[in-house]
């Protein structure tokens, strides 16, 4: 935690337009015992008050002058010039202990701005936008930080007013409590990451997460629903895994097949990457989920579904669509800088694709095997087993290459406690 006893909260916006806004908020995180740094983001105005790092810090930062900004072509060149002066001003005044946390304002403009301010700061650090699209679909999944939060900016335009102070008020005082609790990352061992899709679906992580803990390691478990994918992608592309066990691939195919439950382009990319080696296994291939309140997709309507619950609803893909996820999960693997291992189970890649359950389908499956065992190649490592992903031989195989690599100094040592050793 910070060892302030009044955090210094860098408030982002542009104080051209929305002074009034900022100014109110400043007021607020001085009333819940913060401290303000004001940046401000401005392109053609000035604000009415003096920032502490003002638009030609900011311009200078992204190695450019506002003149040279205003004059790059239109309002869209401008903030992303803006913006990459804002992310790494950020980052170095984080990275010298200036601020403990960060809050920005705005409409699609300033929250354009703002993800990418949010991206450039490490996973702990508290980050909040107040913004007129918090979460909306317009942001595209590889935008969102792991752990940054969002409030919808309601009343959000055009001055103060009760429903929008309402909110202000809220996010100020959210982002100072953070501030003062929020705990740094400091693992017991090497952090390896897990996705699976919970116990109901893909039950291996119920004997694999205990196993890897016994060797050393802390377990970050991600659920792939879309942005439990995001944050890990997230995550990895920080470098902040030792390993990184992808073994529930659903969102890879939710992306190929247009789904909105998606974590982004840069799905299964980001540990490649960044050098972070990978286990990678097919869980959960078959099902494209969408949202259960809105109708069935035509191009699935007349495919097996599961209604996971109100919110969530899965139908499976046939055949030809399953052969190009196959495709694309390898040549998202083809790209990596570091070590990949494969396990493909032929017995099924999810619970509800068995023998009499809802989502069997043979003849899909053996397609995804067959294009899969085609699509990959080496460096990257294929290990074929006969087994169920939820059975025991799966888990085996795992850990077998996992220890293989550990061995062999791929996967750095698990710190076991002395009383173990």
């Amino acid at each position: 935690m910070t060892n302030r006893s009044r955090p210094r909260i860098l408030l982002i916006g542009t104080g051209d337009t929305k002074s009034d806004e900022l100014l109110f908020m400043q007021r607020c995180i001085a009333g819940a015992g913060g401290e303000t740094v004001l940046m401000d983001v401005s392109v053609l105005g000035d604000p009415p008050y003096k920032a502490a790092h003002d638009k030609h810090a900011v311009a200078a930062a992204a190695d450019t002058t506002i003149a040279a900004v205003i004059a790059s072509g239109d309002e869209n060149s401008s903030m992303t010039l803006m913006a990459r002066g804002a992310a790494r001003l950020t980052r170095q005044l984080c990275d010298d202990g200036r601020i403990d946390a960060m809050i920005a304002i705005g409409g699609t403009m300033g929250t354009d701005l703002a993800l990418d301010v949010a991206l450039a700061l490490p996973l702990g650090f508290p980050k909040l936008i107040v913004s007129t699209i918090a979460f909306s679909h317009l942001i595209p999944p590889e935008r969102i930080a792991a752990d940054l939060m969002m409030i919808l900016w309601a009343g959000g335009l055009y001055g103060l007013n009760g429903t929008c102070t309402a909110v202000l008020s809220q996010a100020c005082g959210a982002i100072v409590g953070a501030a003062r609790g929020a705990i740094r990352l400091q693992p017991e061992g090497p952090i390896l990451a897990l996705t699976s899709l919970g116990k109901s679906c893909l039950s291996y992580m119920v004997e694999l997460k205990p196993q890897l803990e016994a060797r050393g390691y802390e377990v970050v478990v991600f659920h792939t629903t879309g942005m439990g994918g995001r944050a890990m992608e997230s995550i990895a592309a920080q470098g902040g895994f030792a390993a990184v066990l992808d073994l529930s691939l659903q969102e890879v195919a939710n992306q190929v097949m247009g789904s909105v439950v998606n974590s982004g382009s840069d799905r299964l990319m980001n540990a490649g990457r960044n050098g972070i080696p990978q286990i990678v296994a097919p869980g959960a291939i078959d099902m494209v989920d969408f949202p259960a309140w809105l109708p069935v997709p035509t191009e699935l309507a007349d495919r097996p579904l599961h209604a996971h619950n109100r919110l969530l609803a899965s139908a499976t893909s046939g055949a030809v669509d399953r052969r190009r996820i196959a495709r694309a999960i390898a040549a998202k693997l083809a790209q990596a800088t570091a070590p990949v291992a494969f396990v493909l189970p032929f017995g099924g890649t999810q619970r509800w694709d068995q023998d009499r359950e809802t989502l069997y389908d043979p003849e899909g499956l053996s397609a995804f095997v067959t294009e899969m065992r085609a699509a990959i190649r080496p460096p990257v490592e294929l290990h074929v087993i006969k087994d169920h992903i939820n059975h025991p031989g799966f888990v085996a195989k795992i850990l077998a290459i996992f220890d293989r690599w550990v061995a062999d100094g791929i996967v750095p040592a698990g710190k076991v406690p002395a009383e173990q050793t």
